[in-house]
């Protein structure tokens, strides 16, 4: 009798702990308990009223959201995926045709190198750097100048919408006047922003994805302020004639960093060129004298020794002398 009372109470608990733990989980409940609790949290906020909505405590949790929703931008955009990285580019290729014009310049320069009378492992250390490195390079320096042209003329172009503001037209035409009349980029991706409302997305997100598409410190302030107000009310003008005076000193503490730093980064210049100087310097005066570092197997390793040496000491350089906005 007791060892039946026994394996009924431990039936009763293994039960209980699989109904309340378990059971949950594989049904779905407490998903849609989730769900529910979002849309009554959400019901509640919009029924609160627009002064509710004004206080500092909900525009505190409003900026929180927003910043932490920045940080895991940030996080997200360390591994950018080829497709964006030629959309950041701008450049009207597929991932497909990119990959195909890398690899036919790594065959192009392999068989270059090939046929000049190389070892077969300079070409295909010229096909690898000729297929992997140049490509992203070019695209690095594409997306670079590409960002740069665009902060050049974003703080006019907020100027024009806080200008359209307070002359009684709504944000949504203020930004047609932008995709419009302003320069590439700033045409093309305000001209993607005005198209993704007509498709049903909300002006607060299509702002905010304007980040993802420019990946620039100033274009995720804009879509912040866009979406705070948004969700909170305001003075949109205001806050917009806010931004770009805070992005025309960020233009001139930039411009003002690169000039100090310019001292810096002609001495590191100097010092990463003067070691090649000296080697064609010593080669045109005394070839003999410098001929056994490529010549001698010995030779060869101090070759490749100085030479790692000398970009871990550029890297450092760069390291020291490179700021970021």
């Amino acid at each position: 009798m007791n060892t039946i009372l026994l394996f009924g109470l431990v039936a009763v608990a293994v039960g209980g702990v699989f109904w309340v733990l378990v059971y949950p989980m594989l049904s779905g409940e407490r998903k849609a308990e989730q769900r529910k609790q979002a849309v009554t949290r959400a019901m509640s906020a919009v029924q609160a009223g627009g002064k509710e909505r004004q206080t500092p405590r909900v525009r505190r949790e409003n900026v929180e959201e927003s910043l932490r929703e920045l940080e895991g931008r940030r996080a997200k955009a360390r591994s950018v995926p080829l497709s964006l990285r030629i959309a950041h580019a701008g450049l009207n290729v597929s991932k497909r045709q990119f990959i195909m014009f890398a690899v036919a310049l790594g065959i192009a320069a392999f068989v270059m190198f090939f046929l000049i009378g190389t070892s077969l492992a300079a070409a295909l250390a010229a096909a690898f750097a000729a297929s992997c490195g140049l490509p992203l390079w070019v695209l690095n320096f594409l997306r670079k100048r590409r960002e740069k042209k665009f902060i050049d003329g974003f703080p006019d172009a907020i100027d024009v919408i806080v200008r359209g503001i307070k002359a009684g037209l709504p944000l949504h035409e203020s930004l047609k006047v932008i995709s419009a009349e302003a320069r590439e980029p700033l045409k093309t991706e305000f001209r993607t922003v005005v198209e993704s409302q007509a498709v049903g997305v909300t002006i607060g997100e299509s702002c905010s994805r304007l980040y993802e598409r420019m990946p620039v410190p100033e274009a995720n302030f804009f879509g912040i302020v866009v979406s705070i107000q948004q969700k909170t009310g305001g003075n949109l003008s205001e806050a917009l004639s806010n931004l770009s005076n805070v992005l025309r000193d960020r233009k001139k503490m930039k411009a003002k960093i690169q000039a100090m730093s310019m001292e810096a980064k002609a001495s590191a210049a100097i010092i990463a060129a003067l070691p090649v100087a000296v080697m064609i310097l010593i080669y045109i005066t005394s070839p003999q004298y410098i001929e056994l570092l490529w010549t001698h197997r010995l030779g060869h390793l101090m070759l490749a020794g100085s030479a790692v040496w000398m970009t871990m000491g550029v890297i450092v350089m760069r390291k020291m002398i490179n700021f970021d906005f």
